[in-house]
């Protein structure tokens, strides 16, 4: 017995890797793709001038530590076999 075509742009169901809903299909991310974040380069002590500039470079660490941190909370998600290293500068 002849398959219909599919149409072009579909996905036959028989290719697809499971009838499951995504919502139970666990996600495996590649460690080559998903790096472990990277903190953010701390200013030297000199790198502020200390006038009150409306965007202080401390002020823009600061922010970039908080993302930062986040990041590496959802990475730690995604790669719970990474574990909770000591080595977590600033987190």
């Amino acid at each position: 017995m002849a398959r219909a075509p599919v149409p072009r742009g579909a996905v036959p169901a028989a290719s697809l890797p499971s009838n499951r809903p995504l919502s139970t299909m666990t996600f495996q991310p590649d460690p080559a793709t998903d790096p472990r974040p990277l903190p953010p380069e701390e200013p030297l002590p000199t790198d502020c001038c200390g006038s009150g500039c409306p965007v202080c470079v401390l002020d823009t660490y600061t922010e970039d530590l908080h993302r930062y941190r986040a990041d590496l909370v959802a990475w730690r998600e995604r790669h719970p076999e990474a574990g909770d290293a000591a080595d977590d500068a600033g987190a």
